[in-house]
């Protein structure tokens, strides 16, 4: 009779419990998890709230590059042998993040195949998102990235989406989202909510009917 494993390896028990190598952390809204050209040391994962990932130009012009929410990892870097951070990691709103340093992440994802198999399924799901963004970026227009956004922060396409943004989102950042201004950003803002695409009710509610901008065909 085959031998029964002692234990079953949990990754979402893992990345919930501090050990050696593993620390939580809580980060008020606006703190700083990781700056840009810092050293690059360890991986993170969102047990609760929003990170925001932006990368600025030395002459001061930022760049919004990623929004992460419960269950996503950021810094992944540092497994490749990036030095340095590439770009700095703020929360967004009231966040509680897990911290685990190269070494361990690279232990357990040797030793542990289930958390490999979590671990690469995030990757696959980022890079699928940085592909949509550059086609996003390269080829539609601002009103058309600006809806896709809205979408994405809605949960649109997922189980109960489209979802209330319970996050603050200001336009300002929205902006540095898709690479246009914030008038711009306000212009089709308000379009939206007088063709019944958005409203407001203490939160930003946004309509499946949001679609409809994304699938026109611009002249």
């Amino acid at each position: 009779m085959a031998k029964k494993a002692l234990h079953a390896f949990d990754p979402q028990a893992f990345l919930a419990t501090v050990s050696q190598g593993r620390s939580v952390a809580d980060y008020r809204k606006g703190n700083v998890v990781f700056q840009q050209a810092s050293p690059a040391d360890a991986v993170f994962y969102v047990q609760k709230g929003k990170i925001k990932i932006s990368v600025a130009s030395k002459q001061g012009k930022e760049a919004v590059v990623a929004l992460l929410g419960q269950g996503e990892f950021f810094g992944e870097g540092c497994l490749i042998g990036q030095p340095l951070r590439l770009a700095t990691a703020k929360a967004m709103t009231d966040s509680e993040v897990m911290r685990v340093g190269k070494a361990e992440m690279i232990r357990v994802l040797h030793a542990e195949p289930s958390f490999g198999e979590l671990f690469i399924a995030h990757l696959l799901t980022r890079n699928s998102r940085v592909e949509e963004d550059l086609v996003d970026q390269l080829f539609n227009s601002s009103e058309k990235r600006l809806a896709r956004t809205l979408l994405l922060l809605a949960n649109f396409g997922k189980d109960g989406g489209p979802q209330p943004i319970t996050t603050p989102m200001s336009q300002e950042t929205l902006a540095e989202i898709i690479g246009t201004t914030r008038p711009r950003v306000s212009h089709f803002m308000n379009k939206f909510r007088k063709l019944g695409f958005i409203h407001y009710n203490g939160h930003l509610q946004i309509h499946s009917s949001l679609l409809t901008v994304l699938l026109r065909d611009d002249a």
